[in-house]
């Protein structure tokens, strides 16, 4: 019995119209890009604000809670009957010192009550914060040093490969300054968080080891502080530099209102660590940017909306990573003992003023003073050349024998005729 060939099932799609189904489906994708990432409407500022603060608060929840269990764990795991520690013996010859103040000393000492003192307005650390911030801004103006300091920190050594060198095209500080406010001062343990809420606070009963106080006021700045910078997009496969797209970025914080908080964290003589100051923003803060983007160099698209979410939400996640709770930003602070290096004021100002000026113009100022001083000596001079012509007006009147000389000549004669007087 002969075999017999199985027909063959023909395609059911012949090339021509497999191209075009796969082009049709490159052209809808590409259409659907420009459309929904390009052309795509944003969604509201209050929209992403909102979502953005619930993200923040789910994150400080979840850590708050893992300090609570880690705190639970280890006061099961302390044994109860511990020998106590050795304490280092103390020198005999200073005075016994007074026991470590704690937060019931502290705010019974300043006369502040916790549950009932009103927030202060702190008008008068609003105008030190200006008058810093303009002279601030005046160094700015006739410095580039803020300039060469943002190019070098934008261009740093990890800057990635398909990016060229970034220029900053504008740089502007704003004209208004940020107003404090609603200041209050709540204590805290040594975590940053707070104790009971809902109960009156009871000093006395704050023995946790590290707890302290902790200042909170609100922040609200309103202004156009703006960063404008110009760069490259490289594509460099599948050879270098097969495509360059220019990009000007302009970003602007508009607005930015929060609840800052600020806290001293003691020296500790054991671990030479000197006194610090923390301060974080919590997570109810409200910061507002204008993005402005521009792509190309013949055919440019303006202000592209992805671009402005992905640039704002690379910049929130930067400020939340460095100084919003619960990661807090630490500055130590310098010794404030009284020290003679550290003195100014009185003859140390006029010296300083002898070294601030230059080589010539000191010169200008010695040679005044000379002049000053010849001018004084010519007029002394003359002074005293008068005094003598008065004096010798008021001499006597020569006598008759005065005037004639032993020779017998008088004053006035000929040469060589004498005057025999009579004998």
């Amino acid at each position: 019995m002969a075999d017999v060939c199985p027909a063959r099932s023909e395609p059911t799609l012949s090339f021509t119209q497999g191209l075009i189904l796969g082009q049709l489906s490159v052209v809808l994708l590409i259409a659907a890009f420009i459309k929904f990432f390009i052309f795509g409407d944003p969604p509201s500022p209050e929209v992403t604000a909102a979502l953005r603060a619930t993200e923040r608060r789910s994150r400080t929840l979840a850590h708050k809670k893992s300090l609570l269990t880690l705190r639970t764990t280890a006061a099961r795991q302390t044994a109860p009957g511990q020998p106590p520690t050795l304490n280092k013996k103390k020198s005999s010859i200073l005075r016994p010192s007074p026991p470590t103040l704690t937060i019931a000393s502290i705010l019974s000492k300043t006369y502040y009550k916790v549950d009932s003192h009103q927030p202060e307005s702190l008008d008068w650390f609003n105008v030190l914060v200006a008058q810093t911030i303009a002279q601030f801004r005046s160094d700015a103006q006739h410095d580039d040093a803020i300039l060469t300091s943002l190019t070098k920190a934008l261009n740093g050594s990890t800057r990635p490969d398909f990016l060229d060198e970034i220029r900053v095209t504008e740089l502007t500080l704003g004209e208004d300054f940020p107003i404090f406010s609603n200041c209050r001062i709540i204590p805290v343990d040594e975590d940053g968080l707070n104790f009971d809420h809902g109960k009156a606070f009871n000093a006395n009963t704050t023995t946790r080891e590290g707890a302290r106080l902790q200042a909170r006021m609100d922040v609200d700045l309103s202004d156009m502080i703006t960063l404008a910078l110009e760069t490259k997009m490289l594509l460099n496969y599948p050879k270098r530099l097969s495509a360059v797209l220019p990009v000007a970025l302009a970003v602007s914080v508009v607005r930015f209102s929060g609840t800052l908080s600020i806290s001293f964290i003691p020296s500790n003589p054991s671990e030479n660590t000197p006194t610090k100051m923390a301060f974080t923003f919590l997570d109810d803060y409200r910061l507002d940017f204008s993005i402005r983007s521009l792509l190309g160099s013949r055919s440019r698209l303006q202000d592209v909306p992805k671009i402005a979410q992905l640039v704002e939400s690379r910049l929130h996640r930067w400020f939340d990573e460095r100084c919003v709770e619960p990661r807090f930003q630490e500055i130590a602070l310098p010794s404030m003992w009284p020290r003679k290096k550290n003195t100014r004021g009185g003859d140390e100002i006029i010296v300083d003023m002898e070294r601030s000026m230059s080589k010539a113009k000191g010169a200008d100022i010695a040679k005044d003073l000379r002049e000053e001083a010849r001018k004084e000596i010519e007029a002394e001079a003359d002074a005293r050349a008068d005094r003598v012509h008065e004096s010798l007006r008021f001499r006597r009147r020569p006598k008759a024998e005065d005037v004639f000389s032993v020779s017998g000549s008088m004053p006035g004669s000929m040469p060589g005729i004498g005057f025999d007087g009579p004998t």
